[in-house]
């Protein structure tokens, strides 16, 4: 992501805000939604990962022309959960997120659904001692 050569400019100077800045906020925010497990990195997500570093950014895709941003979220949400409800949640959080930390207008925020999160049920086994305890 490189950086946002358009920003405010007054008499002091002027301020640029990155679309890495803009990923981390709504990368934050998608993730406070109640039904999102994680964000999808992919490939270099995974290693940066491995490497122990934590991307905030990760799974988040901004474009920002002029003074709007669009932004794309890839996400994997956890399995009996409302679908849609989740997208829409996140759409709104994100949007307000960004307006308000920003000042930048959301004209799109695209929530793509890369997977769902199934936890199986761990069934407890009986161990040997309690079955002998038992008889």
């Amino acid at each position: 992501m490189g950086e946002n050569e358009n920003g405010v400019v007054n008499d002091i100077g002027a301020i640029r805000i990155t679309d890495e800045v803009v990923a981390i906020i709504a990368g934050i925010a998608a993730m406070e939604v109640p039904g999102v497990v994680s964000m999808s990195g992919g490939f270099a997500g995974g290693i940066s990962e491995m490497l122990g570093r934590k991307n905030l950014s990760k799974g988040v895709r901004v474009e920002i022309n002029e003074k709007q941003a669009s932004i794309d979220l890839f996400i994997i949400v956890d399995y009996g959960c409302r679908i849609p409800e989740v997208a829409w949640s996140i759409q709104e959080k994100v949007k307000k997120s960004v307006e308000n930390m920003t000042g930048l207008e959301v004209s799109a925020v695209n929530i793509h659904i890369q997977g769902v999160n199934i936890e199986k049920e761990k069934k407890k086994i009986p161990e040997e001692d309690e079955i002998q305890q038992e008889k």
